[in-house]
């Protein structure tokens, strides 16, 4: 059994005014929020117990997710208020909420069908952190990460987006402060050290 955060905590500010009374994570996706079709894909996988962390209207993502049951997982918020902690301090708290084993993180505003079932530890092999690499979008001229024989590079050919979903082992937090800070560049300093392994989407 795998385990899983959903970052849901942002203020969604390119989709105002949408989300000034609406967190982006409750959002409509065609037929059903955002951070539902996350959680029923999360559960086909196998995965049973999800963290979800708050922050801009968090109550009202806290009230539809509840227990997570209506899901098939069990639902545990990590609370941050607003301003966040941003990506990297979201996930540093709530490794108090998670059990120590790898863990998937899911950003709760993209969209995307991926398969979770082949598990965290899988995709993250001998590394510390995995993350899920897809082709650049059209407003974007060069990607993130080039990708070679399943380890990323910040230089390199044919450099694609990260797509907000990753995997960890908590060692890759070992030694940071609880506070606010973006996990970019943890990612940058692993794929320099030859450490950041990735995943097509």
């Amino acid at each position: 059994m795998s385990q899983a955060l959903i970052l849901a905590a942002g203020r969604g500010e390119r989709l105002r005014p949408a989300t000034d009374q609406t967190p982006k994570p409750l959002l409509n996706d065609g037929d059903q929020p955002l951070i539902d079709r996350h959680l029923h894909a999360l559960a086909a996988a196998g995965v049973r117990r999800v963290v979800v962390n708050l922050g801009w209207l968090g109550e009202q993502v806290m009230a539809h997710v509840g227990d997570g049951s209506r899901f098939g997982v069990t639902a545990l918020m990590s609370p941050e208020g607003y301003p966040t902690l941003d990506t990297g301090g979201a996930i540093r708290r709530a490794l108090s909420i998670l059990d120590d084993a790898p863990f998937w993180v899911v950003n709760a505003d993209i969209h995307c069908g991926f398969d979770f079932s082949q598990g965290p530890a899988a995709m993250l092999g001998q590394q510390d952190a995995a993350i899920g690499l897809v082709d650049n979008p059209p407003y974007r001229d060069d990607g993130d990460f080039s990708l070679t024989e399943g380890l990323c590079a910040n230089q390199g050919p044919d450099r694609r987006t990260f797509s907000g979903i990753a995997c960890y082992r908590p060692e890759f937090f070992t030694g940071l402060p609880d506070g606010r800070f973006s996990i970019v560049p943890l990612l940058r300093q692993a794929a320099d050290e030859q450490r950041l392994a990735g995943f097509d989407i």
